[in-house]
């Protein structure tokens, strides 16, 4: 039955027979309550039962029913009591001005092993307090940011059910039944303190908000019955107000809301409370600012993973030196729909409001699940497993997670014949390897006997078979969604996990800003010796948080020497990012800006008279960007320069752009005008994990053609070259190859990726295509596959498309096309994959595709200039301001090989 693992579970503690009011007399009864109200709080707190999983048993039920018709108001009221006494692990007596009153049952609470159970907790409340109720434990504190000695004390988890249909307030009456959800990680007698509290709080956002009480375990609460209680929708979002909750809807890469504090907080440890259902899965972001630091910055960020479909509380911790003054949350990064009932800024460390009582659990052990993943005999066995129960719980819970299991993230990663252990019922397991994988699902009967779990990994593409290797250059171990403590990040063996579990073949793992002095040392200038062939793992370094980060951040792949000379750390690096690309492509390093679009989308100019020129949905566009982040923005000013390689020999100081992880367009956009006027940058795929997203690596990627065995630094020569393709993993585009009607061909990063033609001719141009839709059979549904477009680009314009059906099979796709002039051409599915160019040159003459363009750089590197100036330190800025007006020659000649005279 599907019910299983609700019985035995999450059943409100059913099984027990504890009249808890027998076992421990001061229990207290409340004489009368009138009936019309009590029996209104008892049909939410059976609907709230139901929406999470835990439905009252049929004869419960069926006595509260027949005990409805009981008109007496005292007689109903202990009635009610009688039938629920039982059930409850807790009841909590209230009063305005005190603590609460705490009492328990003597007898074991019996609970499952990485199991939920569902309780009940009376609470009296003769003052009418309209609080919401807490609930907490030192041994339900979370593991990921818990010290290694803390870890074994923390075994519980524990939280309130205060979504709708019940109010997140206590309705003021004199007794009403509220819910809690207990879990526990492991087997055997245990004893945990319960506390409680129901600080009256401070209503944030409204007209008199409450004095600010220091002693509260509450700073601020926001409620949603009018409006937005104070929150803005300050970026790509926007609010709606329904039923006493929050709508929210985000439209773009970067939703965000944020508050101002009524008061500065104390420095202290905080706990940001949010209880809400969100639509999709991903991570969401809390940032805060101080009095000092008066703006949101990537130091002060905590992420918190997402559970779509399910509402749920949400608790994120946070330490802070400086006084807090305001608070902003992302919800996703990316489009979204949430809908928030209730959030609050509550003490960490408890406050004074607190009171409770010892309580002895007896833990059942749990089932012993086996993984039995097969795969191709070349290639060591790993999995993806996603695993939920029938009322949408994720195992293992994820605040009860270290690592190699991440707490940000859904799913676990698990190699043939590993194991967890899971309570009895029933469970849904949706299994996979990476987007190349068809998704499997499978559900999963656990009794008391162990069992095993058979995935076998069917792929639909398998471009390392073509000699695709994918990769992601850029993934973190530490920071971001990384838990700092116990172990200043994640080591190599748990990233090469993942990275298995992805089926990516190459994992760059950067270190940075956060945990820099701990995570450097896994720096080898090599491959990692966890790397298991074809998985290989490298560590390397992105300048973010340090040095040159203002200007733009910067990747850096096949780093001999990890560090500059000057220094052990990351306070003397340079802050001129071309100081930093000098030193890197001496040592033969390949490099490039990281998510390359942040400052690329807010425009302050337009190069005159374009006003038509832009392509479709603004790719290309003439607007002139803000250049004000972190992204590609002192790139325009890099790719115009050649600094000096290994050998002496001068090299492109910035090899290639990086893409799948910011806005497209953008991404795009500097990419063609760079193409257009003759420079050959190429672009790779990105993910930047965990930081734009914890979801899973390697959800942007790049396809690297390498002969032969898989090597990394040829790998990272192909993506200098390249001789490769930007995706999702859902979209491929291989072997894109341009020949002229004699038979003369060139593949995209052979050769040079040049192909030379006497005199304008019609080129064809062909590549294998293969794509498969989330919805096409195989992936539970039974939806045809969707149909995706590929463009033929020449000089950022789409001249031609070709429509494919997205069902998973290779095809060749051919354009023929006449090129007139010198020119760039490649080929894209937007917004999920894109070539690298192949460059025809006409008569032996460079491209010069677009004067407009030529334009726009300069433009760009002007208004760069006028953003990123006071980022440099005094002793770089002489050198900055002549790069740049080096730069700025460098467009303006070919403004004059156009015969357009510079601006």
């Amino acid at each position: 039955m599907r019910l299983i693992a609700h019985v035995v579970l999450a059943g409100l503690l059913w099984s027990q027979a504890t009249c808890v009011a027998a076992e421990e007399p001061p229990w207290p009864v409340v004489a009368r309550v009138d009936r019309q109200p009590l029996r209104a709080q008892l049909q939410r707190l059976r609907a709230a039962l139901a929406n999470i999983g835990s439905p009252l048993p049929e004869q419960l039920a069926r006595d509260l029913d027949k005990a409805g018709d009981i008109e007496d108001d005292a007689v109903f009221t202990r009635r009610v009591q009688d039938l629920l006494e039982a059930h409850c692990i807790a009841a909590v007596e209230l009063a305005r001005d005190r603590r609460p009153v705490v009492f328990v049952a003597k007898k074991p609470v019996e609970l499952d092993e990485q199991g939920w159970r569902v309780a009940l907790v009376k609470v009296i409340n003769p003052d009418g307090l309209r609080a919401r109720l807490r609930v907490d434990s030192p041994s339900a504190k979370p593991l990921p940011h818990a010290l290694p000695e803390e870890v074994d004390a923390r075994w519980l988890g524990l939280s309130m059910a205060d979504g709708q249909p019940l109010t997140p307030s206590l309705t003021g009456l004199p007794l009403e039944y509220r819910i809690v959800e207990l879990f526990a990680r492991d087997a055997g007698p245990k004893t945990a303190r319960l506390e409680f509290a129901a600080p009256l709080g401070r209503a944030a956002g409204r007209d008199e908000p409450a004095p600010l009480d220091r002693g509260s375990s509450v700073f601020a609460e926001w409620r949603f019955d009018r409006d937005a209680a104070g929150w803005q929708a300050a970026n790509d979002m926007t609010f709606g107000n329904a039923a006493g909750s929050l709508e929210v809807h985000g439209s773009g890469d970067d939703p965000f809301m944020q508050v101002a504090l009524p008061d500065p907080l104390p420095a202290g440890n905080f706990v940001i409370r949010i209880w809400g259902k969100s639509e999709e899965t991903g991570v969401g972001q809390v940032f805060w600012w101080t009095e000092d630091r008066p703006a949101p910055d990537g130091d002060r960020v905590v992420g918190f993973p997402l559970e779509a479909g399910r509402a749920t509380l949400y608790e994120i911790p946070f330490r802070e030196s400086g006084r807090v003054t305001g608070i902003r949350i992302d919800p996703n990064g990316k489009p979204c729909r949430w809908r928030i009932d209730w959030i609050e800024l509550a003490n960490a460390d408890g406050g004074q409001d607190w009171a409770g009582a010892e309580v002895r659990f007896d833990v059942r052990p749990s089932t012993l699940v086996t993984f039995r993943v097969l795969d191709d005999p070349d290639r060591p066995a790993m999995g993806c497993f996603d695993i939920t129960d029938t009322a949408g719980r994720v195992y293992p819970p994820q605040n009860k997670r270290l690592a190699p299991d991440f707490f940000f993230q859904r799913q676990i990663y698990r190699a043939d014949g590993e194991s967890i252990r899971l309570p009895q019922g029933t469970y849904v397991v949706h299994c996979s390897r990476g987007p190349e994988s068809i998704p499997d699902v499978q559900e999963l009967v656990i009794g008391e006997s162990p069992v095993d779990l058979t995935y076998r990994v069917k792929r639909w593409v398998d471009p390392s078979r073509r000699g695709y290797w994918s990769g992601d250059h850029h993934i973190h171990a530490a920071g971001c969604a990384h838990y700092e403590n116990p172990t200043q990040g994640v080591h190599p063996p748990d990233m090469l996990r993942h990275c298995m579990g992805e089926d990516l073949k190459v994992g760059c793992c950067l270190t940075w800003g956060p945990c820099f002095d701990y995570q450097k040392r896994f720096f080898t200038g090599q491959l990692d010796s966890n790397s298991r062939y074809p998985y290989l793992i490298r560590y390397d370094v992105e300048v973010s948080g340090f040095g040159s980060h203002a200007s733009g951040h910067l990747n850096l792949l096949r780093l001999r020497e990890q560090i500059p000379p000057g220094g052990a750390s990351k306070e003397h690096w340079p802050t001129l990012g071309l100081n930093t690309l000098r030193w890197a492509k001496r040592q033969g390093a390949v490099c490039g800006p990281a998510h390359s679009s942040i400052g690329l989308t807010r425009f302050v100019d337009r190069v005159p008279g374009t006003e038509d020129r832009d392509g479709p949905n603004g790719l290309p566009t003439f607007r002139i960007p803000a250049f004000d982040g972190i992204g590609a923005n002192e790139f325009i000013m890099n790719v115009a320069h050649r600094v000096e390689g290994p050998d002496g020999t001068p090299v492109p100081a910035v090899d290639f752009l990086s893409t799948m992880n910011t806005d497209r367009t953008a991404e795009l956009n500097i990419w063609y005008h760079v193409l257009n006027c003759g420079f050959q940058t190429r672009i790779s795929g990105e993910t930047d994990f965990p930081c734009i997203t914890g979801e899973r690596v390697g959800v942007g990627r790049v396809y690297a053609r390498v002969d032969g065995e898989l090597e990394y630094d040829r790998w990272c020569d192909a993506i200098a070259a390249g001789r490769s393709y930007v995706s999702d993993g859902r979209t491929h585009l291989m072997e894109f190859t341009a020949r002229r009607a004699d038979g003369q061909a060139v593949e995209s990063g052979t050769q040079g990726s040049t192909l030379t033609l006497d005199g304008p001719q019609a080129v064809a141009f062909e590549v294998v295509a293969a794509m498969r839709s989330p919805t096409a059979p195989g992936r539970g549904t039974q939806e045809a596959p969707t149909e995706q477009r590929v463009e033929l680009v020449v000089n950022g314009y789409p001249v031609a498309a070709e429509t494919v059906l997205a069902d998973g099979r290779e095809r060749i796709v051919r354009f023929d096309h006449r090129i007139e002039k010198s020119s760039w051409v490649a080929l894209r599915v937007f917004s999920s994959a894109h070539t690298n160019p192949v460059f025809v040159l006409v008569d032996g003459q460079p491209i010069r595709a677009n004067h407009h363009s030529a334009q726009w750089c300069l433009r760009s590197v002007q208004q760069c200039w006028r953003s990123k100036e006071l980022t440099y330190s005094p002793a770089e800025r002489a050198l900055a301001k002549q790069d740049y007006q080096q730069a700025e020659e460098v467009f303006r000649q070919i403004l004059l090989e156009h015969g357009e005279p510079p601006p």
